[in-house]
């Protein structure tokens, strides 16, 4: 494998990182994230309705989390239903973890203290 295709595949799985991490640090995302966790399951129009947001609002927020696989889509008919991805979610607090876990152990290596930063 060359040292180019290393770099564009870091490159990819960098940009992924930071679209997922984006999604899940968006107030309002988290809340549509909570809403669908409480319901086990639901369709588009009765997030919009119960959080009382805008139809395209709740839409364009659900396409961001359903492209980096946060959410599970399944269509009945007209209706879309969104799920949880638990997996996901669960995979990226732990990535999350250790890597403040990391830093903080390099941090102390190096003398840092969160007063330095």
């Amino acid at each position: 494998m060359s040292t180019k295709t290393t770099v564009a595949q870091r490159l990819a799985k960098l940009e992924y990182a930071e679209a997922l991490m984006r999604a899940l640090a968006h107030r309002l995302r988290i809340q549509i994230l909570e809403f669908i966790h409480k319901e086990g399951q639901t369709h588009v129009q009765k997030i919009y309705r119960t959080l009382d947001l805008e139809q395209s609002i709740t839409s364009q927020h659900l396409a961001i989390m359903r492209k980096v696989g946060l959410l599970h889509c399944r269509k009945e008919g007209k209706f879309k239903y969104y799920s949880v991805n638990y997996d996901l979610i669960e995979r990226a607090v732990l990535a999350v973890d250790e890597f403040v876990e990391r830093e903080e152990k390099w941090m102390k290596s190096q003398q840092f203290s969160q007063e330095d930063l």
